[in-house]
């Protein structure tokens, strides 16, 4: 019977995308397929992000509502150091290290002394956004900045139908799915992935094994706050850097963690393209109401798949 109601909402779904589908790709088939691959472009970018937040909310258990801080804190000191060097290497360099080192700091200071106590975080986290968004207004004003890929990445690829698509965005693409496999195989086939993993089901019990458990989890922030810096370095490239994007990096991350699971990369890899195609499609053809079919989306997941696609029961 409940494989039955599975069925039956998947071909309540399936079967109007479908349809739409096919009368878009009959209208206007380069704008279709342009339009769906900016939202798997966009869903790289979301994922670069949200892989971080998963690694800290998803699987940590711990409410990081200045992620999207981190995210333009690692864009801003990328831009500075890139435009002293002139290198673009060294600026995605220096937008992971300097948001690992914020992110550590967090942990260390704030999360290791909050642990379970999810209001605490919130608040506590909500203000330092607040005063970090500030600080960055301040130093950095409210002018919109954007980096400069290396040559090698400037161009066209030639694709069918879709004629001319940005080298610069393919590559975004390609090292997402890059990072999701390499993080993937971290959490889930070596044998510090497993002690994170039980750290977070038992910490007792791993502690009492020998682990030393608050460093596995001070590094494993670290790394969550990096990949949002080098996000925003990646984002700031292919979009430009200004006030606001911490907050819309944050919401979309919490919405790809909700649709996809917490704690499930594979999760977010697919919670990160359903929100970004359907966001990309719903400005193509429905501007007005784009942004309630995201909204719509995480409803419907929260109503009848509260713990995400791929998220596990608990």
């Amino acid at each position: 019977m409940k494989k039955a109601w599975v069925w039956f909402w998947w071909i309540v779904i399936a079967v109007p995308l479908l349809a739409g589908a096919i009368w878009a790709i009959d209208d206007n088939a380069k704008l279709f397929f342009l339009t769906l691959m900016n939202g798997l472009t966009l869903a790289a970018l979301y994922f670069l992000v949200a892989s971080g937040f998963t690694l800290v909310f998803g699987l940590m258990r711990n409410v990081n509502l200045a992620h999207g801080s981190l995210y333009l804190l690692g864009a801003y000191l990328g831009f500075v150091i890139g435009d002293a060097t002139g290198s673009w290497v060294l600026a995605v360099i220096a937008g992971f290290i300097s948001s690992a080192l914020v992110g550590l700091f967090l942990q260390i200071a704030v999360f290791r002394f909050m642990q379970g106590q999810d209001l605490r975080q919130t608040m506590v986290t909500i203000g330092i956004s607040i005063v970090l968004a500030d600080i960055m207004l301040w130093i950095f004003g409210g002018e919109i900045y954007q980096f400069d890929p290396p040559s090698w990445m400037i161009g066209t690829l030639r694709l069918p139908v879709v004629e001319a698509f940005p080298v610069y965005r393919v590559l975004v693409l390609l090292a997402a799915i890059v990072i999701g496999v390499a993080l993937w195989w971290f959490l889930n086939k070596t044998r510090v992935g497993m002690m994170i993993r039980a750290g977070v089901d038992d910490r007792a019990m791993l502690a009492a094994s020998g682990i030393n458990v608050q460093l596995v989890f001070a590094v494993t922030f670290a790394v969550g706050a990096g990949l949002a810096g080098f996000a925003g370095v990646v984002g700031g490239t292919a979009l430009s850097i200004a006030p606001g994007e911490d907050s819309r990096y944050l919401l979309a991350s919490l919405v790809v963690v909700i649709v996809g699971g917490m704690g499930s990369v594979t999760g977010a890899a697919v919670g990160a393209i359903v929100i970004a195609v359907a966001e990309q499609l719903g400005l193509a053809y429905a501007p007005t109401y784009g942004i309630v079919f995201t909204f719509a989306i995480m409803a419907f997941a929260l109503a009848f798949r509260p713990q995400g696609l791929l998220g596990k029961k608990v």
